[in-house]
Order: structure tokens, then sequence, then C-alpha cells
């Protein structure tokens, strides 16, 4: 089988269209801003960030919030779960920190949260990811 037929078998398994963020977008794991990061792309259904340190600890009990602190924008409480945890390549050749990328879906939504999400996605994406 060639390498075409093999791309043409991958199946999007994704029900909600990515759409990359503007710059100084941060997802932030509550209380206590456990750890944050700056948003990679973000759909309905649920968003990656990247973010530097350790590995999340698997069974930590936090929420995710959403924060353009440029416009004073913040979307938080929102049930999440770690669906990927991986290291990335470092940017800068010979940094001595890791970092990470973290995609996590969104639990179940309440009516404000789905539209303060809606109007995120509207007016603070720059294109389909």
């Amino acid at each position: 089988m060639d390498n075409v037929t093999k791309r043409k078998k991958i199946v999007e398994r994704r029900k909600h269209k990515r759409f990359q963020v503007q710059d100084g977008a941060f997802a932030v794991l509550t209380p206590h801003f456990y750890n944050w990061g700056q948003i990679i792309d973000i759909s309905r259904g649920g968003l990656a960030f990247r973010y530097t340190g350790k590995e999340l600890p698997p069974n930590v009990s936090c929420d995710l919030g959403i924060s353009l602190a440029n416009i004073g924008f913040y979307l938080g409480k929102l049930p999440f779960e770690t669906i990927s945890d991986f290291k990335t390549a470092n940017e800068v050749a010979y940094s001595f920190t890791t970092t990470r990328r973290c995609g996590v879906e969104f639990g179940e939504l309440t009516l404000n949260q789905v539209s303060e999400l809606e109007y995120f996605t509207q007016k603070y994406t720059t294109r389909e990811a």
C-alpha cells in the first residue's frame, strides 16, 4: 500500500472545526493558577495549549479558564478531560525547560459557557486550523 492510500484511510474523528487563536490567549488551570499556557487552537469540543514544565498530574481536581488579558476577556470554570499531554521539541536550542502540548475535551458546558465560547471563537480566532 502506498503513502497516498494510507493517508486516505485516516479518518478525522473530531466533531468540530478547530480554529487558530490570536496571540495572547491563554488556558489557565484553576484554582490557584495551577498551570497555564498559550492556546494553540480551539473548537466547540475542546482546545490545545502549550505550556512549560512537568506533565500535568492525572487526577488533579481543577477547572479550565480561557483568558485574553490584554482585553479583559475571561471564561472560567470550564469542565474538561485531558485527552493528550506530550513533550514537544524545544523551539530554542539549548533550552533547559521542557515544552509540552496538552489537548483537552470540554465536559458538559452551561448555556452561558457555550455562548461565551462561541463569542470567543468568532471574535478571537484567526483562521481554521
